[in-house]
């Protein structure tokens, strides 16, 4: 097994709380790390018809039968059975009771809060984290070959080829959650619009256009994009502009949580064909930004993600909120360093008045640049 991080910070949050709720996207490791953490309890799986059909028929029988604590993995697939929950926590009153999971977040979170808001935390697992794999991997690997393989446990643990996996994910997930979600009919249609997304990568959402090229209204495009959000396919980078004039451009960024996934929508299926991509500055881009959330979700960092663009063409890629402070990071995919690889940070310094910030591309040394400026390797993204 391949040890994650989030399982020490499992263990804590359920000292703290009545429930602990696993959410994240499917096929990254969420029953594993409940069945490894919380192996004392007795494991549940509503995906077995019979046990399914006897916690729909008695709920309260069924919850009964472990007044003690349990996991409860598939748990959205009872509805009813929150309410119950919600009685017998509460009827306890003590930490660590039960944990649920489930592969369909949007209805598992729907459920949560209207039925256990506040007696339930969330842990997110997403995929491996460069952290974790570097732990696990005795050779460094490339980032291109990170981009055509991705993070999944499946093809990291060599069960299956990135190939093949990911093409029937993609396809189990528009057949599957997406009509269960959204009852979207045209899924020859919402396929487009996926497709078009992963040539958005690393951009600022424009709905209209999104809209226009796809052929649906703004608002259709808007519930897609919260399906693809809910299911960890994607997520949102916002805008910072604290302190800040009416220049900023306040729409957010897209990215894709799994780079993998994202290479194989736009039809990058070798080394050599992303390397040689027009996208291949995005991809990386990509894969460091969604490093950086991943590691602040396993260290439950406290402090926000954000990106700066105004309307006179000055970007930073992320600003940090870290340890109290604004931290500006550039991404550049190039294997050197030139002084306009800095000059977005440097604006962003003397607007704010600090006096760090991050370089990050292909480096193979890590060195410190002027005005408190560190450029780092890419690999060394582990750390920020």
């Amino acid at each position: 097994m391949i040890e994650r991080l989030l399982f020490n910070e499992a263990e804590k949050t359920a000292r703290e709380f009545k429930i602990v709720s696993v959410t994240g996207p499917r096929q990254s490791g969420k029953t594993t790390l409940c069945r490894h953490v919380f192996r004392n309890k007795p494991y549940v799986s509503f995906e077995d018809l019979d046990i399914l059909e006897d916690a729909e028929s008695s709920p309260r029988d069924f919850i009964n039968k472990y007044k003690d604590g349990a996991v409860f993995d598939e748990i959205q697939r009872v509805p009813r059975l929150f309410n119950f929950l919600q009685t017998q926590v509460d009827k306890i009153g003590k930490n660590n009771q039960y944990v649920i999971s489930g592969s369909n977040n949007f209805m598992l979170q729907q459920s949560i809060s209207q039925s256990l808001a506040g007696r339930a935390a969330y842990i997110e697992l997403l995929p491996f984290s460069l952290l974790e794999l570097q732990k696990h991997w005795k050779e460094t690997k490339s980032p291109e070959f990170l981009m055509l393989n991705g993070f999944y446990p499946s093809i990291i643990t060599r069960q299956s080829s990135a190939e093949r996996w990911l093409p029937n994910y993609l396809k189990t997930y528009i057949e599957r959650d997406v009509r269960m979600i959204r009852n979207i009919e045209n899924l020859n249609l919402f396929s487009k619009f996926v497709k078009l997304v992963a040539a958005r990568s690393g951009q600022i959402l424009n709905m209209n256009n999104l809209a226009n090229e796809t052929g649906v209204d703004n608002k259709t495009i808007n519930a897609w994009l919260s399906v693809l959000e809910s299911s960890y396919i994607v997520f949102r980078l916002q805008p910072y502009y604290r302190s800040f004039n009416k220049r900023v451009i306040k729409s957010p960024k897209l990215y894709f949580y799994d780079v993998g996934l994202l290479c194989n929508i736009l039809s990058l299926n070798s080394e050599r064909a992303i390397k040689n991509s027009n996208m291949y500055g995005s991809i990386f881009e990509n894969l460091i930004v969604s490093e950086i959330k991943k590691n602040r979700l396993n260290r439950s960092q406290f402090g926000e993600m954000y990106y700066l663009r105004d309307s006179a063409g000055n970007e930073v890629d992320v600003v940090l909120e870290k340890d109290g402070e604004l931290l500006p990071i550039e991404v550049k995919s190039s294997a050197q360093t030139s002084r306009s690889d800095v000059k977005n940070i440097k604006w962003f310094q003397r607007f704010y008045r600090i006096n760090n910030g991050l370089l990050i591309n292909q480096i193979e040394e890590s060195q410190e640049l002027e005005d408190g400026i560190m450029n780092i390797g890419w690999s060394e993204v582990v750390n920020v």
